[in-house]
C-alpha cells in the first residue's frame, strides 16, 4: 500500500517558521511559508502556521488565506512548545530550523518533523551578516543565536527527513549539520501567469528588502549610468535611517521608481512590475537561492547577479564578474539576448516550481514520512 493509499486527506500540517509574509516584516523565509501554507490549505488540508508575534503585532491566533496563524511572545519562545502539542498536527514541517524546532519534537516527539534548510549559513556567511547587519551587531548577534546553536543542530540530525530548495546547497547543508544522507530536493512554490507582455521601453527591476546586506546601492548606481532605461526598486529597509539615506540617493534620478513593499499575495503590482521588467538585478553578496531569482524567471525576465545558485543567472541571465554590474547588464540589453534567457527561465519554473508541483511533492513526503513513521510503531 503507498503512502498516498494509507494516509487520505486531508491532512493537518503545522509549518514552523521564524516570520510570514504579509504579517509583520519578512523576507524569503515568510514568503516560502505563506506559499506553502496557501497551497496546502487551498486543496483542503488543515495547516497551521507558528511563529514568534512580529514587532509591533499582538500574539494570538487568526486565519488567512485559508489556514491559522498562531504567534506567541517573541521573549517567551521557551513557552511555545505547549502550541504545538494543542494543535496536534500529523506533520511539523519547519522552514528554516531554529530552537521552535527542537521545541516541536520534544513537545510531540512521535509526530512527523521534517526541515527545509532554506539557508544553511556557515560562519563566513555569518560574517557577512554581523558586519552589514540590518539593525545592529547586537541583532545580527541574537539572529545568530536563535538558528546557530546546540539545540538547532540536534533537532535537525533528529527529523525525520531534511530537504533543501536548491540542489547547490546539498553539499553545504550535509558539511554544516553533519548528516548522514543528502537533504532531498523540494521547491518553493512559486505563482507562474499564464501570459507576460514586456514593457516597449527597456525596464530593469530591483526586488527584495532593501537592507545593507543586499547592497541596493549598486541598483541606484545602474540607474545613474543607464539614464534611458527605467528603473523600478519593489521593497524597503528595516531601517528607517537606511531607507533615508537611499531615498536621498533616488530623489534626483527621474528614470528610478521606488515601489516600496508589496505584498504579492494580495497585490497584483509585482507580479505587473516583473510582468513588464526585462530584467531583474540582484545586488546581495550573499543568498542561497532567492524567492525573487524564481519569480522574475518565471516571468521571463533575464537575470543580473554575481551570485549563481543552481547556475540561475548563468543560464537565465548574465553573471557579473569583478563587480562591474554595469557591463552584465549592456550586454544583456545591447544583445537582445535578455527575450531567451528569461524565456529559458520561465519554462523551467513553470516545470518546477508551478505551485501544483511543488505542493504536490509536499504532499508526497509528508504521506511518505508518515508511512515510515508507522511502521517503525508497529
Amino acid at each position: 500500500m503507498s503512502g498516498s493509499d494509507e494516509f487520505p486527506q486531508p491532512l493537518k500540517v503545522c509549518l514552523i517558521a521564524s516570520e510570514l509574509l504579509g504579517w509583520g516584516k519578512a523576507g524569503g523565509y515568510g514568503f516560502a511559508t505563506r506559499g506553502i501554507a496557501r497551497g496546502l490549505a487551498a486543496l483542503g488540508h488543515e495547516v497551521a502556521v507558528v511563529l514568534p508575534c512580529p514587532r509591533g503585532k499582538q500574539p494570538g491566533r487568526f486565519e488567512l488565506d485559508g489556514f491559522q496563524v498562531v504567534s506567541y511572545p517573541r521573549k517567551k519562545l521557551f513557552s511555545s512548545g505547549r502550541l504545538f502539542d494543542d494543535l496536534n498536527a500529523d506533520v511539523y514541517h519547519s522552514q528554516e530550523p531554529s530552537v521552535a524546532t527542537y521545541l516541536a519534537q520534544r513537545a510531540v516527539p512521535d509526530k512527523v518533523h521534517l526541515v527545509t534548510l532554506r539557508d544553511p549559513r556557515d560562519w563566513h556567511d555569518w560574517w557577512m551578516e554581523f558586519n552589514h547587519p540590518t539593525f545592529s551587531r547586537l541583532r545580527a548577534l541574537l539572529t545568530i543565536g536563535i538558528y546557530q546553536n546546540p539545540l538547532t543542530y540536534r533537532a535537525i540530525r533528529n527529523a525525520d527527513a531534511a530537504f533543501v530548495p536548491a540542489r547547490c546547497l546539498v553539499d553545504k547543508a550535509m558539511r554544516k549539520y553533519g548528516l548522514d544522507s543528502p537533504p532531498g530536493f523540494l521547491p518553493t512554490p512559486v505563482q507562474v501567469p499564464a501570459t507576460i507582455r514586456k514593457a516597449d521601453r527597456p525596464t530593469v527591476c530591483f526586488v527584495g528588502r532593501l537592507d545593507r546586506r543586499k547592497r541596493p546601492e549598486h541598483f541606484i548606481d545602474l540607474a545613474e549610468q543607464f539614464p534611458a532605461v527605467t528603473f523600478k526598486m519593489a521593497g524597503i529597509s528595516q531601517d528607517p535611517d537606511f531607507q533615508q539615506q537611499l531615498d536621498r540617493r533616488c530623489e534626483r534620478l527621474a528614470n528610478l521608481e521606488l515601489l516600496g513593499f508589496i505584498d504579492q499575495f494580495r497585490d497584483s503590482r509585482l507580479s505587473r512590475l516583473l510582468d513588464e521588467s526585462w530584467v531583474m538585478v540582484n545586488t546581495s553578496g550573499r543568498e542561497g537561492l532567492p524567492n525573487s531569482f524564481i519569480e522574475a524567471a518565471g516571468h521571463g525576465c533575464a537575470l543580473v547577479s554575481e551570485l549563481d545558485p543552481d547556475q540561475f543567472t548563468s543560464r537565465f541571465g548574465e553573471l557579473v564578474t569583478e563587480g562591474d554590474f554595469g557591463h552584465a547588464l549592456k550586454g544583456l540589453l545591447d544583445s537582445g539576448v535578455w527575450r531567451e534567457r528569461g524565456a529559458e527561465g520561465r519554462e523551467y519554473v513553470q516545470s518546477t516550481n508551478d505551485p501544483e508541483t511543488a505542493i504536490a511533492q509536499h504532499l508526497d513526503h509528508y504521506r511518505s514520512a508518515l508511512a515510515t513513521k508507522s511502521e517503525k510503531s508497529i
